[in-house]
C-alpha cells in the first residue's frame, strides 16, 4: 500500500476504524473536521482460514499495522465484542480483537472501543440495524465510500462513531493510561 498523503488542515484528525474478526476484519480511514467527514480509504484483512490459530493472528496484527502505516491515523476506534451463544467463538473474537487492537496501540495512536449497538444508532438512528441498512448509510455519509464488503461498511461505521463521540471517548483512554 502506498502511504497517503495527509490533510494540511490543522483540525482534521484522521480515524481508523476498525471492525474485528478472524475472517474477516474490515478497516476503514475517514477524516473529521468539526462535523465534515470525508472518506479515505477501506478495506478488508483476510488471513488463510487453513492457517494455525497463531498465524492468523498473526496476519490480523500485521495487515492492521500496515494499514496504519500506511495511512497515518490519528486516532482508531474498535468495535467491542458481543457475547456469542458459542463460547469458543466469543474467545477466538476476542484474540482477534487483541491482534487488531495492539497494532494501533503500539504505534502510539490511541484506541476507543464502542458497543455494536452505539455504532449502529450513531449512523443508522437504530441500534439493531441490519449490515444492509449500515451500507447504505455508510455511502450516504461517506460520498465516495463504495465499500463492497459489510465488514468494511461496518468498520467505516465505528470511525464515524468516534467521530461522533471522540471527545469523551479520548478521556476514557486517557484515564485508563498509566502515568509517564
Amino acid at each position: 500500500m502506498p502511504p497517503v498523503k495527509r490533510a494540511a488542515a490543522s483540525g482534521t484528525v484522521r480515524i481508523l476504524g476498525i471492525d474485528p474478526g478472524l475472517r474477516h476484519t474490515g478497516w476503514g480511514v475517514i477524516e473529521a473536521d468539526g462535523n465534515r467527514l470525508s472518506f479515505i480509504a477501506d478495506g478488508v484483512v483476510q488471513p488463510d482460514p487453513s492457517l494455525p490459530l497463531a498465524e492468523r493472528l498473526k496476519a490480523l496484527f500485521l495487515g492492521v499495522q500496515g494499514i496504519v502505516a500506511a495511512y497515518a491515523p490519528d486516532e482508531c476506534a474498535v468495535e467491542e465484542s458481543f457475547v456469542n451463544k458459542n463460547p469458543v467463538s466469543t474467545l477466538k473474537l476476542g484474540h482477534a480483537r487483541a491482534a487488531a487492537m495492539l497494532a494501533p496501540a503500539v504505534a502510539g495512536v490511541p484506541v476507543a472501543e464502542y458497543k455494536p449497538n452505539l455504532v449502529k444508532k450513531s449512523v443508522v438512528g437504530a441500534g439493531h440495524a441490519d449490515k444492509v441498512q449500515v451500507v447504505a448509510m455508510m455511502r450516504v455519509l461517506l460520498p465516495g465510500s463504495k465499500s463492497g464488503s459489510k465488514d468494511a461498511a461496518d468498520a467505516l461505521a465505528v470511525a464515524v462513531c468516534h467521530a461522533h463521540h471522540r471527545a469523551s471517548a479520548l478521556r476514557l483512554v486517557a484515564a485508563k493510561r498509566p502515568p509517564r
